[in-house]
């Protein structure tokens, strides 16, 4: 990245606000500390407001941390009341007892509170010694390609999700910002704890990046170029997995083709998933288990293995991620001749057939046909020739797992069960040959996990 002389920053926040697409009908939110990096990026959004036509707004994260936190907010809130600009006060409640220490708790709780807000674009005042000390940070932690990629200067997302992500001062040095706010006469609060080198971000950016630029004088910028040659190839790994995740079916995937990928790339197509989930990517350690766990169990072993908040799901030939809170059962649902009902984190689809499946006749005959988990002591026959079993034997002989079984939907007619996911149609209600029929399949992520009738 080239350096950017203080007075082109207008030039150099508008290149990126264009290259990220903001126009007229974008809704952009300031994220202002009261900072000189986030006080500057403000002043700069309210002079390209004329230009861009985008709405725009700025929220406070109040963290009750510090006893000069009101002053913060006060200060903010005025700022943006002097120019006519929408604020939003947000108060959030630290852990004091986070796993990654204060300054994770207090960055995860102001996130989150962020991502709360209605708007297109979340935008940031983060600048090039920001990412050098992000990428020092992570590879530190022994990050891979992707965390090692730090940020982008603009990240879109899913507006359901959550806004997307604006950095316009990312190939900025902070000398360049505190130059054209001193020039342009601005006033900013100094948050006391940025000298604390306590925390780990701060001793990387009052000790450590100090002693590396005395060594390597263009240390920032090169780590900063570093970030983007990661992202790069982090954008490849993406395309990877995306061709994987089609050549294996989509999902799920079949299970014997993943396997077929080779560990490398079977733990870059979980990762890249995970992602696209919005889940946290699991320790390496975690990983390489679980990829070896399915490396070496029998081709017809379930497995469930664990990965932080989501799971990875093999059953049959089926493999698939699913948010770990997925095991419990959904709620029950009335059935009413609909083409598809939602079940957990899928659907079960009811096809018409003929000569096989449900007998269409004798559920429209019936009263109440419900979809609903297992009930305790429930049983179903099979076949005519056999008597009733109970639930737990159907599941064993089907060589359904057990942490799949609670889950299993199945249709209840009057009370009693008539198909049950992965086992079967019970005899009382199976189809005759030639006569209109129904067969419900469970899909899990928009495919069959308990494939078949069952």
């Amino acid at each position: 990245m080239g350096m950017v002389v203080h007075d082109d920053l207008r030039v150099e926040v508008g290149r990126v606000l264009a290259a990220a697409g903001v126009g007229a009908q974008s809704r952009l939110c300031c994220a202002l500390s009261g900072g000189v990096d986030s006080v500057s990026l403000f002043t700069l959004l309210c002079t390209l407001q004329a230009d861009f036509g985008y709405a725009l707004s700025a929220a406070h994260v109040h963290h009750r941390l510090s006893p000069n936190a009101d002053a913060w907010a006060a200060a903010c809130a005025g700022r943006c009341a002097q120019v006519g600009i929408p604020f939003r006060l947000l108060r959030v409640t630290v852990a004091r007892d986070h796993p990654g220490g204060l300054e994770a708790a207090a960055r995860e709780a102001r996130h989150a509170a962020l991502d709360s807000l209605d708007c297109d674009w979340l935008v940031f005042g983060h600048h090039q010694d920001d990412q050098a000390e992000t990428v020092l940070f992570r590879l530190l932690r022994g990050a891979g390609v992707h965390g090692a990629a730090a940020m982008a200067a603009f990240d879109r997302c899913r507006p359901a999700v959550r806004p997307g992500r604006l950095r316009p001062l990312l190939g900025v040095r902070r000398a360049q910002i505190l130059a054209w706010a001193r020039a342009a006469g601005l006033h900013w609060g100094e948050d006391e704890s940025n000298a604390d080198t306590r925390y780990t971000r701060n001793a990387l950016r009052h000790q450590l990046l100090p002693v590396a630029e005395r060594i390597f004088p263009a240390a920032v910028p090169a780590l900063a170029r570093a970030a983007e040659n990661f992202r790069e190839a982090d954008a490849l790994l993406d395309e990877l997995a995306a061709l994987d995740a089609a050549a294996c079916g989509g999902g799920p995937w079949s299970r014997s083709a993943v396997l077929a990928l080779g560990a490398a790339r079977l733990g870059n197509l979980l990762r890249w998933q995970l992602r696209r989930g919005g889940a946290l990517a699991p320790s390496r350690a975690r990983l390489v288990e679980a990829v070896r766990q399915l490396h070496v169990a029998d081709a017809d072993t379930p497995l469930r293995l664990v990965l932080g908040t989501w799971a990875c799901c093999a059953y049959r030939d089926a493999l698939w991620l699913e948010p770990d809170e997925a095991a419990a059962a959904p709620a029950a649902r009335d059935w009413r001749g609909e083409a598809t009902l939602p079940w957990g984190a899928g659907e079960v689809v009811f096809e018409p057939t003929l000569g096989a499946g449900l007998s269409r006749a004798r559920l429209s005959g019936a009263g109440a046909v419900r979809l609903e988990a297992r009930r305790q002591g429930m049983k179903l026959r099979l076949d005519w020739r056999r008597p009733r079993r109970s639930f737990k034997n159907l599941c064993q002989e089907a060589a359904v797992p057990a942490w799949l079984r609670a889950r299993l939907p199945v249709l209840w007619v009057e009370g009693e069960p008539v198909w049950v996911a992965g086992i079967g149609v019970a005899a009382e209600f199976a189809c005759a040959a030639g006569e209109p029929g129904v067969i419900p399949r469970w899909r899990l992520s928009g495919a069959d996990p308990a494939r078949g009738s069952g």
